[in-house]
């Protein structure tokens, strides 16, 4: 399978360049898939499948930057969409649970109807619909959720505020599963191989955890005390904070159809030991 990664730079792009080493790697840089003129005008040629990791994932940010949220993650997928048209492409596009307002109970079906509850996730959906549109037959949309990777993200800041002895406050009415690079970059590649096309969910697998209980978890594996995580309510954390964009409180999704497909993604707390190092140590 000749690849191309787009936003190889970030945790996704990382992980999927790692597990695809002869893929064709482009950051922002090389490729800003928001500008059309760009993307028309690189060669593609010989490439059969593009990947998308590239977004604009400051949420909070997004509700005073929409125009650069929608330039790359709604104008964005359109322009693959349309480039993988010209060169017979499957484009595979990396989507979030923030399309959906996160009232529903229970594990999020693929066909739930959109409703996102800010920029950022109302930028998601827009480029969902641009790449269903432009490639009906030949797109792989993937909705995932709380990724944590190599770099700046949730779990990475949990384990240095343990280090560094910090008693943080976390939501704790805020629930979802989370989604390691590694693991998500080697389903898209199973995905992008089976010859299936549509929309699925892929996060860590098992039970469903808080912001707070997963701090907990992290805390844990760092030797310190779990209790030591202050659990907080959405309306107490935001209180203070007014910039804060609106978030889902279930960001659980189902996953039955991508099991269905052959794509069994491991638990989270598999993934956290493997991420934190900390696998096989009694805790």
């Amino acid at each position: 399978m000749r690849a191309c990664v787009l936003g190889a730079n970030g945790q996704l792009g990382r992980a999927l360049v790692a597990a695809l080493p002869g893929a064709v790697a482009l950051d922002r840089a090389a490729l800003d898939i928001g500008d059309a003129d760009a993307v028309a005008a690189y060669d593609f040629t010989g490439v059969d499948v593009l990947v998308n990791a590239a977004a604009y994932t400051a949420v909070d940010r997004a509700e005073t930057e929409p125009g650069a949220a929608w330039r790359a993650n709604a104008a964005g997928p359109a322009h693959l969409a349309a480039a993988a048209r010209e060169h017979g492409a499957l484009l595979v596009h990396v989507s979030t649970e923030y399309v959906f307002d996160g009232t529903a109970p229970g594990p999020v079906p693929e066909d739930a109807p959109p409703s996102p509850l800010g920029v950022y996730g109302a930028s998601k959906a827009a480029g969902e619909l641009a790449v269903r549109a432009a490639l009906p037959e030949r797109h792989v949309i993937v909705r995932t959720s709380w990724v944590v990777g190599d770099g700046g993200n949730f779990v990475a800041t949990m384990a240095r505020l343990a280090r560094d002895g910090v008693c943080p406050a976390v939501v704790d009415d805020q629930v979802g599963r989370p989604t390691f690079a590694p693991d998500l970059a080697a389903a898209l590649l199973v995905l992008a191989a089976s010859g299936r096309h549509g929309t699925f969910h892929l996060t860590g697998d098992g039970e469903p955890v808080s912001w707070h209980g997963l701090a907990r978890e992290v805390f844990a594996r760092c030797g310190r005390d779990p209790g030591d995580v202050r659990p907080v309510s959405t309306a107490e954390y935001a209180a203070d904070r007014p910039h804060l964009a609106r978030r889902p409180a279930n960001s659980v999704l189902d996953l039955s159809r991508a099991t269905r497909a052959g794509v069994a993604m491991p638990a989270w707390r598999d993934g956290l030991d493997a991420h934190l190092g900390t696998a096989g140590v009694p805790r």
